[in-house]
């Protein structure tokens, strides 16, 4: 019987908080399967993934890079994510097409904030994962403290399948306990050195095999039901349970080692082909076609569906990444975009190794590829046959939480920078991009200070152009902290012809979002509900009032700023027989909305982030001192291999240059990560 080959296809992610060592265990994957030939540092400058000059420069991964390479007659598509919380949105984009993932750790430092930002975005997509505690040769690295840190801020059951041989300096390989064999790695050798378990590690390996096993019967009928029969498991009883349990979720497999000194990188890879799901073991792909939800297989000869997430304009030409669903493109047919309505054409199909592409004649149900000749298509595009129209669900965008204003500093070179800010916001959604209508200012709005930093620094450096850039600022919220009741407003208008006339009675009230599970608040932080009786107020016109109170939640009364976290009840009204109509009744929302919010107790809300420094402990009380200073509110502290680990909340327009203050304080050994909590009160001297 022949084998699908879609089931020796990986679609996977390399998942982790920034410096966790990401880039390079893909680099160690690059390497081992003869993707490369020399293994690319980071310090260096000389990665595959990250060949972006910015990332280069700073070290750190900015932009997701898909990768291609062959482990074990399987292929591996792999993007390498970037670990910085301004940079979540390729992450999500990312997520949106893989099918499983790889979540590495610091062996020191444990979960950390924005590997618990990462792995809750894959429990929301759903992806399942494999982990990997990197750095094991690291002064301070504890395998078994690293898993507890896992299981308690991350919730999975974590099944650890290895036992490191030797600790920090003297880690040389693991035992992998599945099959009872140490696995060591000599000094500069690129792979391992097979035998049996070290004499000294014998009892520690059997004891726990036996941990494992437990953990692993508990959770999967099939190896129960022989560890009650034999009292143990076989090699392929466990290597088929661990599978079950990863691709379920049931259970997250754990494995060891150092990247950057190659060990342990190959039983990572066999994990990978061994644990995470091929494209024929996940559901299939499903979308609406006429207001209904339709699936497509993954199957070649299935008709063709595939989502965009990743534009990208080269000198060479526009690329768009794809994750091919179903069916099969080839290079010169026409595809359908049901989002912008309207046929593209695939000029060439490439198979992605960072910035390097080989030339492919077709794609098939399973592959992530790049394409060239597409024009409108943007990332959470949709493409599919002309004759089997299906639109996918787009990834999720965050809400920009940070501007700048950014100017030309040559009058004549307006029309560039706005043609060069198009095309940033056309390659990350998370980007926008608008004119102030008070100072006809161009504004910049991203995720973060470094976010900002990134894409002006691609303006001039892509374009060549001089740009001034204002400082930063942040996007305020309002909300309601003191309602009103029954407050009225009448809209009538007559100026020759058919009048307006709308009149509506509305109550204005706090809403939180989980206060009432049976309300729906998914736009934006408002609900609206109507208690008319007697048909005083048509259910047409029910429905224009609400959307003319949406239309009142762009500005609030205390800056500008939009409205979030309100209830509105439309408790009474009136109509007339000719002048009332969908128009008048939502102007009526829209002005008695904002009327009655100049009349309700109004809150600022700015945005706040959890904060977490690392220090040397010479320097704690100096930060302490510091983030007090900037209105931060310490939650937690705790002691790390010579560094203390403070964690806090603090307002994020309170964090502009903190790194700089940061640097200079602990004579540039602290740092600190941040990651979004939202937005809460903001004291009186903000709000003025």
């Amino acid at each position: 019987m022949r084998t699908n080959p879609l089931t020796t296809v990986r679609n996977l992610g390399i998942l982790a908080h920034v410096d966790a060592g990401k880039t390079t265990v893909t680099e160690r994957i690059l390497y081992l399967t003869g993707t490369t030939h020399r293994r690319g540092e980071v310090h260096d400058g000389t990665t595959v993934t990250d060949f972006d000059p910015q990332e280069r420069d700073r070290g750190i991964t900015i932009f997701a890079a898909a990768v291609s390479c062959a482990w074990a007659g399987h292929r591996i598509n792999l993007i390498d994510t970037p670990g910085h919380v301004d940079f979540a949105d390729e992450v999500e984009r990312s997520l949106r097409v893989l099918d499983g993932a790889v979540a590495v750790f610091d062996a020191v430092a444990g979960v950390e904030p924005q590997s618990e930002s990462v792995w809750r975005q894959a429990d929301r997509h759903g992806v399942p994962r494999i982990a990997f505690v990197n750095k094991m040769d690291r002064a301070g690295a504890d395998l078994d403290t690293a898993v507890a840190s896992i299981r308690e801020r991350l919730h999975p059951v974590p099944l650890v399948v290895q036992l490191p041989i030797g600790a920090e300096d003297g880690f040389t390989g693991v035992v992998d306990l599945p099959r009872m064999r140490a696995l060591v790695w000599a000094d500069g050798a690129d792979t391992a050195e097979e035998g049996p378990v070290p004499e000294t590690l014998r009892e520690e390996a059997a004891r726990r095999r036996r941990l494992l096993e437990e953990a692993v019967a508990e959770r999967h009928p099939g190896a129960l039901e022989e560890f009650c029969d034999r009292e143990t498991l076989t090699a392929a009883t466990l290597t088929g349970a661990l599978r079950d349990l990863t691709r379920t979720g049931d259970g997250v497999v754990v494995l060891c080692g150092s990247a950057y000194r190659n060990r342990g990188v190959e039983p990572l890879l066999d994990a990978v082909v061994a644990y995470l799901p091929s494209p024929l073991d996940v559901p299939p792909v499903r979308g609406i076609h006429d207001g209904a939800e339709r699936e497509r297989p993954a199957d070649p000869a299935a008709p063709t569906a595939a989502l965009a997430f990743k534009v990208n304009a080269t000198p060479t030409g526009r690329l768009t990444y794809l994750r091919v669903y179903s069916g099969t493109i080839e290079k010169g047919d026409t595809v359908w975009d049901p989002g912008m309505r309207r046929t593209e054409r695939v000029g060439r199909i490439l198979r992605v190794r960072a910035d390097r592409h080989d030339p492919l004649e077709r794609a098939v149900a399973g592959d992530i590829v790049a394409v060239v000749g597409l024009k409108t298509a943007r990332a959470g595009s949709t493409l599919c046959a002309p004759g089997a129209p299906l639109l996918l669900e787009p990834p999720g965008v965050a809400e920009p939480v940070v501007h700048v204003a950014v100017e030309a500093r040559r009058a004549t070179e307006t029309d560039r920078l706005a043609s060069a800010l198009a095309r940033l916001t056309e390659e990350d959604p998370s980007l926008a991009v608008r004119t102030d209508p008070e100072t006809g200012q161009t504004v910049l709005s991203g995720m973060g200070e470094l976010h900002l930093e990134v894409a002006v620094e691609r303006v001039r450096r892509e374009h060549g152009l001089e740009v001034t850039v204002g400082r930063p600022g942040v996007a305020y919220r309002e909300t309601v902290g003191e309602g009103v009741t029954g407050f009225v407003h009448r809209h009538v208008k007559q100026d020759g012809g058919a009048g307006q006339f709308a009149h509506v009675v509305l109550d204005v009230e706090p809403w939180e979002p989980d206060a009432d599970a049976d309300e729906d608040g998914a736009g934006g932080g408002f609900v609206f509900r109507s208690t008319v009786v007697g048909g005083r107020v048509p259910q047409e016109y029910v429905r224009a009032v609400e959307a003319g109170c949406r239309d009142a939640l762009a500005e609030g009364p205390l800056g500008g700023h939009p409205v979030t976290g309100l209830r509105v009840t439309l408790t009474d009204g009136q109509t007339h027989v000719k002048d009332s109509s969908d128009t008048a009744f939502r102007t009526a929302g829209r002005f008695g909305l904002r009327d009655a919010l100049r009349a309700s107790g109004m809150i600022l809300l700015e945005p706040v982030v959890e904060v977490t420094v690392t220090v040397p402990e010479d320097s704690v009380g100096g930060v302490l001192g510091d983030l007090a200073a900037r209105r931060g509110r310490v939650t937690g502290s705790d002691r790390r291999a010579g560094a203390t680990v403070v964690t806090a909340t603090v307002p994020l327009a309170e964090l502009f240059g903190y790194a700089t203050r940061l640097r200079s304080r602990t004579q540039g050994r602290g740092t600190f990560t941040a990651r979004p909590t939202g937005y809460a009160p903001a004291p009186a001297a903000v709000a003025r």
